[in-house]
């Protein structure tokens, strides 16, 4: 029997909202077990939590606006990332961030797969998998991603240019921007990953299991395997998309032919 499945389609600002204090705002977008999407406002001198490993999972991060301060590596080197860059700590790489900037701070974050991050910041999973950094100190920084849309690898199309900005075992996240000539992509399914959509610029229209919402800046689709979906430009402009795989299912290769 098929089961009914439906991507998920969130308007800018919606999505559950786990801390909501002056210093910083905490909403998940999306809990899948693939993948879990949150977005985090942290007010100047907000830090996350102390240098750590996952030992299963990718941890990673999308700066959307201000200044970011990541800590990677078993030196703990610190590197600034602002709007447009993307972080990334594979299993066994040590990391943390904070806000360092005198600057409101926003950024998305990637846990892949999720192994329960959700219930881990609802105060309900003490065995998420989270540890303290090895007496070693972990995978060298080399094994860390560090990328903005500048320095990836850019693939360009007539309608279309991809920066790929991660491409891991477990992730991969590209930078997407179409013309307004593009034809689109029809609505289609993936049997063995999540395919998810930040919108960054311009109008989209997406086909979310055969329904047309049309969104901008600020609006997140994803499609759980098995969930009919597709986009197209909505207007006059370009559209700029951050695409997320999880797992990468070989899309990227798909890419560069």
């Amino acid at each position: 029997m098929e089961l009914d499945v439906h991507p998920l389609f969130l308007a800018p600002g919606e999505g559950e909202i786990v801390t909501e204090r002056p210093e910083r705002t905490l909403r998940i977008l999306a809990d899948l077990e693939e993948l879990i999407v949150t977005w985090f406002r942290y007010e100047p001198g907000q830090k996350g939590p102390d240098p750590h490993v996952h030992h299963l999972h990718t941890d990673a991060f999308y700066v959307l606006d201000g200044e970011v301060e990541f800590s990677l590596g078993p030196e703990l080197t610190t590197l600034a990332a602002t709007p447009g860059m993307f972080a990334a700590a594979p299993p066994d790489v040590v990391h943390t961030f904070r806000n360092a900037s005198n600057a409101t701070a926003v950024f998305l974050n990637f846990h892949v797969p999720s192994m329960g991050f959700g219930d881990h910041i609802r105060g309900r999973n003490p065995a998420f998998d989270q540890h303290d950094p090895p007496a070693d100190g972990g995978r060298p920084l080399v094994d860390a991603v560090f990328t903005s849309p500048a320095d990836a690898e850019t693939l360009e199309h007539e309608t279309s240019t991809h920066r790929i900005l991660c491409d891991l075992p477990q992730l991969t996240a590209i930078d997407m921007t179409f013309q307004p000539e593009f034809e689109g992509v029809d609505p289609h399914t993936h049997g063995d990953h999540v395919d998810a959509f930040y919108i960054l610029e311009g109008q989209v229209e997406f086909d979310v299991g055969g329904e047309q919402r049309i969104a901008g800046p600020g609006a997140f689709v994803a499609a759980p395997p098995g969930a009919v979906h597709g986009f197209r430009v909505a207007g006059g402009e370009p559209i700029r998309l951050l695409n997320l795989h999880a797992p990468p299912g070989g899309f990227v290769d798909r890419l560069r032919v």
